[in-house]
């Protein structure tokens, strides 16, 4: 495009926004680069202090493959309604020591961070993969389809 050419651009909007409701929790269920809309998400509810409660479950390789971690870390002492659970599914290959969770995400990972599955908007970015499997955990807990939000990140 040259340059001084105009451009239009609009809000924000799509299914990858935050819901309006803050009576519902929102889910995020991030793997590896799908943690880029979330960043964006958590950063705006913060800054304009929503009352939304936010519940981040980020997995990655190792922790020197999660982008954006120290950022997380750094939002979640900042508000009180964000809540980060990360987890590293290949610990033997970092050579970054890791005190928190170390299984993928799964039922039962959600179940110990979240009083009740069903209710929230759960919003899930990821591999394909992974994007696939985290809809059918959520489905066979019991989670309305509408309450799911997805957006695969092939590729990368």
């Amino acid at each position: 495009m040259p340059l001084a050419t105009g451009v239009k651009i609009d809000s924000a909007a799509g299914s990858f926004t935050l819901h309006k409701n803050p009576a519902k929790s929102a889910v995020f269920l991030a793997g590896g680069i799908g943690i880029t809309p979330f960043l964006s998400i958590v950063q705006q509810a913060n800054y304009d202090r929503l009352p939304h409660k936010l519940y981040l479950f980020y997995s990655n390789r190792r922790p020197e493959d999660a982008a954006f971690l120290d950022t997380l870390q750094t939002l979640e002492t900042k508000n009180p309604n964000f809540h980060l659970i990360c987890t590293m599914t290949e610990m033997s290959k970092s050579n970054k020591e890791w005190k928190g969770e170390t299984v993928l995400i799964y039922k039962e990972l959600l179940s110990r961070h979240l009083a009740v599955l069903q209710g929230p908007i759960y919003y899930i970015a990821g591999p394909p993969t992974m994007v696939a499997a985290m809809r059918q955990t959520l489905i066979g807990a019991g989670v309305e389809v509408d309450d799911i939000r997805a957006e695969e990140f092939a590729g990368y």
